[in-house]
């Protein structure tokens, strides 16, 4: 669940991005592109920062133990992801629900678990199951359950060319899965209206 720890190499990179726009028939010595390539590279590097990210590292010792066993979510957590196939971003939203088997998660932690698979080269479907298998081991809850929505450039600038289109993934584990009651639950409750919006 870790990264490689590395931090990009910003001046290969650049020479890439260099060498890139050349192949595309552009001159990257003209003035709209002198610092193009160093842009690029700074970009990528931290659209990428996940891989240098360490979950326990993250967590920081901020599981507390409690006497709760209700459900708890966290949800609309927006996300931007760059997806491995095309390097072409998608973003959107994450939902996040868990049951607590005697402790909770620092609740601002669980947009930092998002943030690092997400500042990885992903597909929807992995990050998904990434989010959901490190919260289910870490917390040893009872359930998790995530739902990611997200549009992917990839379908709305090339290739099929459809930009209303949302693609949704589910990662249902423990209760989730196994407790329709406790599933259909955490899904109406995402789909309520958020505090402070317009009834």
């Amino acid at each position: 669940m870790s990264g490689n720890g590395r931090p990009a190499d910003v001046d290969a990179l650049r020479s890439l991005v260099t060498r890139m726009l050349t192949a595309l028939g552009e001159k990257p010595g003209r003035n709209g592109l002198l610092k193009t390539p160093e842009r690029v590279a700074k970009a990528l590097a931290f659209m990428t920062q996940g891989y240098q990210r360490d979950i326990d590292h993250l967590l920081n010792g901020a599981l507390f133990p409690i006497q709760y066993d209700e459900m708890v979510i966290v949800k609309d957590i927006d996300f931007f992801s760059m997806c491995e196939h095309h390097l072409l971003p998608f973003f959107g939203k994450v939902h996040v629900g868990y049951l607590p088997n005697k402790k909770v998660v620092g609740l601002s932690k669980i947009p930092r678990i998002v943030d690092t698979f997400a500042r990885r080269l992903q597909v929807q479907e992995r990050l998904t199951v990434q989010i959901a298998e490190t919260l289910n081991t870490k917390l040893h809850a009872k359930g998790v359950g995530v739902v990611v929505e997200a549009r992917h450039l990839c379908m709305m600038m090339r290739g099929v060319e459809k930009q209303n289109t949302v693609a949704v993934t589910s990662s249902m584990l423990g209760e989730f899965r196994s407790q329709p009651q406790t599933r259909l639950e955490f899904l109406k409750l995402i789909q309520k209206t958020s505090v402070g919006d317009a009834d």
